[in-house]
């Protein structure tokens, strides 16, 4: 990707000036109404230091269809949208490095969430606003159809400030070329209005209340108490901040990348970030600065007197609340398709390798794969799915016949590229009678996942499948279930994302995640979808109900040399009531 940044800042002043005025004009009418960034650790002496590695080679561990770069340091998804039938997706770039630093906003787009192409980096620093940083934002799309864009910027001061940028030419639906008012920053730190200046930023996408005036959140804290401070203006670049925040919870830290959404208690279809009414709820998800995690609630949002948003009754707020993804999963964003009335999420996955290692092969990152998301019937949780897309790299299917896995048994299944796939399969359990009990000192379902690994038999699983696993099992990660006897007759289902055995490079991350899903296994079948892609294993059990994002760095299990096996090494008999392995081809991107 070209460095050369010279096109939007060549732009004249009044030309600028031309350009806000304009888009004020829109505005009105239209509606008639220092941060270490996200989860990493800075290495300001490697932040400019040149990849050691040639990416246009073809590196083992470069995902296949997952979105990345070609080359260095990628974090936060930012500001994703549609816009004349094109899908954009900007993201936290350093183009000088495989670490963090030198940060610009990075820009691709797509016509069919699979496959990218790029274009110059949109926005960058070039204005007191931003000198020291452009870090994360989102995307507004205004009534008259323009797209807007509010990020964070670094003054002069170090402090961190909330500015506007606007396409230059609108009827362009690539959007190359984006320019800043001289009015930034729009929201600032100031002796008034307490805010801390060192942690104020990522402004959500904007919406529109009942009394025609916009919204946003910015993510902060004071003290320990973590908070979503609301912002509100009748045109867009005239913001004042509100007496409140929209919410705020304590001991949970910086809130970094919030993210505010409607979604609809009658239909998994998505809706408009400014829609409400008596069928919607509300999520606030917040990305964690303390334990680089993220956790959501759902709940009731009233913005007729105080724009205040209420989780509901029960949701617990902090790093034991519900997430998006109990793995390897940051800084995540939505938006609202409005080509196909849907909710799509975007997530950073971030490094289990070395900081000496991201250099050696250079890069650092990618993005899950883009989800839809919806209420589950239950009203209780969120579900998400891998958009329908990706399902046109399917190629070459191989299904096994419904079979009963005796305990303690494996076997491989075979006939598909085992290191680039999709695989589906579900699970039966006829008898549970051998499910052992619960031990509900087991809060985290990671506690109870690293305790039990996928080779500590248990009463009913470990059952599931083991990927990226080379011939002698040397090398594996196993995903699986646990079924467990809970009170008043009812089970307990964790999903396990076992790492422990995933490389013999022992510079990596091997951590083990987990979560509990919310199924019956005397009533469902329990369901697994695993997307295979070199180096990413990235699971939905439950039909989307828990998910889990690994990332893994085999020495053997490489290409040819990976495997794919389902297990069960528990006491009990499980049924595989059905299997369907896909390999993946590759999807273009940038």
């Amino acid at each position: 990707m070209a460095t050369s940044f010279s096109s939007t800042s060549s732009s004249s002043s009044s030309a600028i000036a031309s350009l806000v005025c304009v888009c004020l004009l829109s505005l009105l009418l239209g509606h008639g109404i220092l941060r270490v960034e996200a989860s990493h650790k800075v290495y300001r002496h490697l932040q400019s230091s040149e990849s050691l590695a040639d990416s246009s080679a073809d590196q083992p561990y470069r995902t296949a269809y997952h979105f990345q770069p070609p080359k260095n340091w990628m974090n936060d998804p930012n500001g994703p949208m549609i816009y004349k039938g094109l899908y954009h997706l900007f993201y936290q770039w350093n183009p000088k490095g495989a670490v963090w630093g030198n940060i610009v906003w990075a820009h691709s787009t797509s016509k069919d969430l699979v496959n990218w192409i790029p274009h110059e980096p949109a926005i960058y620093p070039s204005q007191p606003a931003d000198m020291n940083g452009t870090w994360s934002g989102s995307a507004t799309i205004l009534p008259n159809g323009t797209p807007v864009i509010l990020y964070t910027g670094i003054n002069p001061a170090n402090q961190q400030v909330q500015n506007i940028a606007f396409p230059k030419k609108a009827s362009d639906p690539y959007l190359i070329e984006w320019v800043k008012t001289p009015k930034n920053p729009l929201m600032a730190p100031t002796a008034s209005n307490m805010i801390n200046a060192s942690s104020f930023r990522d402004p959500t996408t904007a919406w529109v209340g009942p009394d025609g005036r916009w919204r946003v959140i910015i993510g902060s804290k004071r003290g320990r108490r973590g908070m979503a401070i609301l912002y509100r203006s009748k045109d867009f670049i005239h913001w004042v901040k509100a007496q409140h925040p929209l919410h705020s919870a304590p001991n949970t830290g910086m809130w970094e990348c919030p993210d505010f959404f409607p979604v609809s208690t009658v239909s998994p279809l998505g809706l408009d970030t400014s829609s409400n009414g008596p069928r919607v709820k509300h999520v606030l998800k917040v990305s964690l600065d303390d334990t680089r995690k993220e956790y959501y609630t759902i709940g009731t949002y009233d913005p007729s007197k105080k724009d205040v948003y209420t989780p509901d009754a029960g949701s617990v707020e902090g790093d034991l609340g519900l997430r998006f993804d109990y793995g390897k999963f940051y800084a995540s964003k939505t938006f609202f398709d409005s080509a196909k009335n849907r909710r799509i999420l975007w997530g950073w996955i971030n490094e289990s390798s070395s900081v000496e290692d991201d250099i050696k092969k250079g890069w650092s990152g990618l993005q899950a794969v883009p989800r839809v998301i919806w209420l589950d019937k239950s009203g209780k949780q969120l579900v998400q799915w891998p958009v329908m897309e990706l399902e046109k790299l399917r190629t070459g299917r191989v299904d096994v016949p419904s079979k009963l896995l005796r305990g303690g048994s494996k076997f491989e299944v075979s006939g598909f590229t085992a290191s680039q796939a999709d695989v589906e399969l579900s699970f039966e359990v006829k008898n549970l009678d051998k499910a052992e009990k619960f031990d509900p000192s087991w809060v985290k379902a990671q506690d109870l996942c690293t305790q039990k690994t996928a080779t500590v038999k248990g009463g009913i699983g470990p059952f599931g499948i083991m990927a990226l696993a080379s011939k002698g099992l040397e090398e594996y990660t196993a995903i699986f279930f646990r079924i467990f006897k809970g009170t008043n007759n009812k089970y307990v289902v964790a999903m396990c994302s076992d790492q422990t055995k995933s490389s013999l490079n022992n510079s990596t991350d091997k951590a083990n995640y987990g979560a509990f899903l919310d199924v019956d296994p005397a009533k469902e079948k329990l369901s697994l979808r695993t997307l295979i892609d070199r180096s990413i294993v990235e699971s939905f059990g439950g039909e989307g109900k828990g998910c889990i994002t690994a990332r893994v760095y085999p020495t053997k299990a490489i290409g040819d040399g990976a495997h794919l096996y389902a297990f069960n090494y528990g006491a009990g008999d499980v049924l595989i009531s059905s299997f369907s392995a896909w390999s993946m081809k590759k999807a273009q991107i940038n």
